[in-house]
């Protein structure tokens, strides 16, 4: 990849020293993120993490059919609704 590609910030920048002394800029798509849950922090199940498969797919299958679906983890989301119903 050279020239006007890969001006944009979308590609990850990586120093390389080459076998000959320089150094080069290697640039690389950078990996697709894992979803996680917007409390604990921990891994959703049911997101794909594969951006190019996400494009392709439906969005009721990016992610679960439900309250906070694709945002909280089925603990935190049994807690927020406990909680709100506990107060009302």
């Amino acid at each position: 990849m050279s020239g006007a590609s890969v001006r944009s910030r979308s590609l990850k920048r990586v120093w390389r020293r080459t076998p000959g002394g320089r150094a080069v800029i290697h640039y690389r798509r950078s990996k697709p993120y894992v979803a996680v849950c917007g409390v604990c922090g921990g891994r959703l199940g049911g997101v794909p993490a594969s951006a190019g498969s996400l494009r392709k797919v439906a969005k009721s299958s990016k992610r679960p059919e439900r309250f906070f679906g694709g945002v909280l983890c089925p603990s935190c989301l049994s807690a927020v609704l406990k909680l709100s119903v506990r107060s009302s």
